[in-house]
């Protein structure tokens, strides 16, 4: 089943439930029926809400200690060799910035 369709059963089951659950309540005030539509969106809720946290693409940043350290040394290279610390930093964050929107 496309992962795309499945959200979208969930989420008119979620829209179509709310108004279910008033219109059960308010004709003849039925608790099996309002207890039953309430039941179907909570569940298309919880599968919506599951089948967006599992398939979330999105990487979580992870800092490496050691490679910062080492790249903080590299900079501290370049600028006792005569370059620009301003000019560095900028290239790097340029770079971080650069690799993000590839991820």
């Amino acid at each position: 089943m496309s992962l795309k369709l499945i959200k979208l059963t969930c989420f008119g089951l979620f829209l179509a439930g709310l108004p279910s659950i008033i219109v059960s309540s308010i004709r003849g005030n039925n608790e099996g029926w309002v207890v039953t539509f309430g039941m179907i969106t909570a569940v298309a809720a919880l599968v919506l809400i599951a089948v967006s946290a599992v398939t979330s693409t999105r990487r979580i940043d992870a800092f490496n200690d050691v490679l910062a350290e080492q790249v903080e040394q590299r900079v501290q290279q370049l600028v006792s060799a005569g370059a620009d610390e301003n000019e560095v930093r900028a290239l790097l964050r340029d770079t971080i910035e650069l690799t993000r929107g590839q991820q």
